[in-house]
């Protein structure tokens, strides 16, 4: 059953090939396509979506410095943004600057 089947969910979704797909399921319904194989075709498609992911990863985990300023960048970046915000809310809301942060 294709209906309901999280394999070909995963399929629809992700796969670059929908006409692949698309034979897949009909040879799936037809009996002669087993859940292994259709398991085995999701796995390929996840692995090589995600494998820039995994490249990007191993890059920051090779420079360890590099890793480190983007942290406190990004570190930085958020405490302005939350700053702004509590700002406008104690505005918002009427209070004095006496509780600034």
């Amino acid at each position: 059953k294709i209906e309901g089947n999280v394999v070909f969910t995963w399929l629809d979704a992700f796969h670059p090939d929908k006409a692949k797909v698309a034979a897949m399921k009909v040879h799936y319904q037809q009996g002669g396509l087993g859940d292994r194989v259709c398991k085995n075709e999701l796995e390929t498609c996840l692995q090589e979506l995600i494998a820039p992911i995994r490249e990007r990863r191993a890059t920051f985990i090779a420079d360890k410095g590099m890793l480190m300023e983007l942290l406190k960048k990004g570190s930085e970046r958020a405490h302005e943004v939350t700053q702004k915000t509590l700002q406008e809310v104690k505005r918002g809301l009427g209070l004095p600057t006496l509780f600034q942060v």
